[in-house]
């Protein structure tokens, strides 16, 4: 067995592998690493690959994973398949779905034929959504996502503290919010939909890191996958693709609404919940985990938060306070 710089999880994982395969003739490269406590290894076996995670169960379960890939692979989607699993030491042995993401290829030129893969993709997953089968994306799940972006963005990442009056009127958007969110229609939500997670494969697209789904507002993805962490478009090209979705959507007889006005409404105010969720994980990933780099891409959520609370007079309150915090306004006797 051939390993990177070791450590004792990953000596742990590479005889695992060697039993699960049984050879020795194993070499073990690193494949990836995400914003959770999840590792990934790309385990070579002559011609053949294949991925191995290491979830550290103190830390991570791997159980949900396992029942999502089983959800999504019943769905007609392409996602890795388990080829073996220990769920006690958190290693799971998966099939490999290549090494280029979407947004390592996308430009300008393919970005309709692949957004088109990864819609039919999210429609086939929507389809076959129950009631149920997934932790519930409810209220409280809403809200405590929300809940990062003052305690990790505002408190810990621009050390401020807000005023009695500025809490008050941050608890009143997110409650607008949040009540637009729980008012749309409920399906199977991937929970984190976007280029860096859909893989270039036979089919198109390969989907990962499905473990947190969760069964909630059906704009979600459509919010996640358009509204991206890591590369932004035309407000046109998003407006044309959200359209594409609605409309196969509402031929597959998926429960969107019949105005698209009030479909893109929802998305934009889906979109923004996640934002916001977003400002405050990839903060407390910072100061927390000490993965700086994804502080690089707050001021593209920032801007995402900008465009939908100056498009809706509600959430103009909003941007009132985003001013405030980065010094645009005064914040001493400011009125909201």
């Amino acid at each position: 067995m051939n390993l990177p710089l070791c450590d004792d999880r990953l000596e742990a994982l590479g005889q695992w592998a060697e039993q699960v395969l049984t050879t020795h003739d194993l070499h073990i490269a690193p494949a990836s690493a995400d914003a959770s406590f999840r590792r990934y290894f790309r385990i070579h076996q002559g011609n053949k690959t294949y991925i191995a995670m290491d979830a550290p169960p103190d830390k991570e379960d791997v159980r949900p994973f396992v029942k999502v890939a089983g959800l999504l692979q019943d769905a007609g989607v392409h996602v890795p398949q388990v080829v073996a699993q220990d769920i006690d030491n958190g290693y799971l042995l998966l099939t490999d779905l290549g090494t280029q993401t979407f947004l390592d290829v996308l430009t300008e030129q393919n970005a309709d034929e692949l957004y088109a893969s990864a819609i039919d993709a999210l429609i086939k997953w929507q389809l076959v959504s129950q009631a149920g089968v997934l932790p519930e994306y409810d209220e409280a799940l809403l809200r405590r996502e929300v809940s990062l972006f003052p305690d990790w963005y505002i408190a810990k990442h621009l050390q401020v503290e807000l005023t009695e009056a500025q809490k008050d009127s941050l608890e009143k958007m997110v409650a607008l919010i949040i009540k637009n969110n729980l008012a749309q229609a409920s399906v199977f939500v991937h929970r984190d939909y976007m280029p860096r997670n859909l893989m270039i494969s036979t089919p198109n697209p390969g989907v990962l890191d499905f473990q947190d789904a969760v069964y909630g507002p059906i704009s979600y993805d459509v919010a996640s996958l358009f509204r991206d962490a890591f590369i932004s478009w035309s407000e046109s090209r998003v407006i044309d693709w959200v359209v594409r979705y609605w409309q196969r959507a509402r031929q597959a007889g998926l429960p969107v609404p019949e105005d698209f006005g009030q479909f893109y409404r929802d998305v934009e105010w889906m979109g923004l919940q996640r934002h916001l969720k977003v400002l405050g994980i990839f903060a407390r990933i910072n100061y927390r985990d000490g993965k700086p780099k994804y502080l690089a891409d707050t001021p593209r959520f920032i801007q995402y938060v900008r465009q939908v609370g100056e498009r809706y007079d509600e959430l103009r309150p909003l941007i009132k306070l985003l001013d405030q915090l980065e010094g645009r306004v005064p914040s001493v006797g400011y009125t909201f």
